[in-house]
């Protein structure tokens, strides 16, 4: 529950937005509504109290004007539940260790060896020789585009090298 910090008795007006500003001041700016102005509205303080803030508090402003304080509630129900469920296995664990001290260590019975199988190879098929394909040799027929092609890759390798 919430506790009470100051009591200032703010009366409200509709359409204000009540608040404690970076000084601990109660301060009220303009609330946007419906295709009105957006963004950052300008805030006058309504009463000077200069409250001090605690880390992992929430202070607000409550029904009677006063500002009041809570503890901030972090991660839910769910954050709740995963260190509920952590507190007991810890407990769980220290139980168990004690036991565990009081007990003689027992000796484990050995093992039997497996017998290792050995693998055999599967024979590999003899290759078959392929045919050898006869490759058709294409008459060549010279032409003047062909002579030209020719002259410009002979400048070309006498400049690589």
């Amino acid at each position: 529950m919430a506790t009470k910090v100051a009591k200032v008795g703010v009366k409200r007006k509709k359409g204000y937005l009540y608040f404690l500003d970076k000084r601990g001041n109660v301060a009220m700016a303009k609330m946007s509504r419906g295709g009105g102005k957006k963004g950052k509205q300008r805030q006058t303080i309504v009463a000077k109290v200069g409250v001090k803030r605690k880390p992992g508090y929430l202070y607000f402003i409550d029904k009677a004007g006063d500002v009041a304080m809570v503890k901030m509630a972090r991660g839910g129900k769910r954050r709740k539940k995963k260190a509920k469920k952590k507190a007991k296995k810890r407990k769980v664990k220290r139980k168990t260790k004690k036991k565990v001290k009081k007990r003689k260590a027992k000796k484990k019975p050995k093992r039997k060896a497996k017998k290792k199988v050995k693998k055999r190879k599967a024979k590999k098929k003899p290759k078959r020789k392929a045919k050898k394909k006869v490759k058709k040799r294409k008459v060549k027929r010279k032409t003047k585009k062909k002579v030209k092609k020719k002259k410009k890759t002979t400048k070309r390798k006498k400049r690589r090298r």
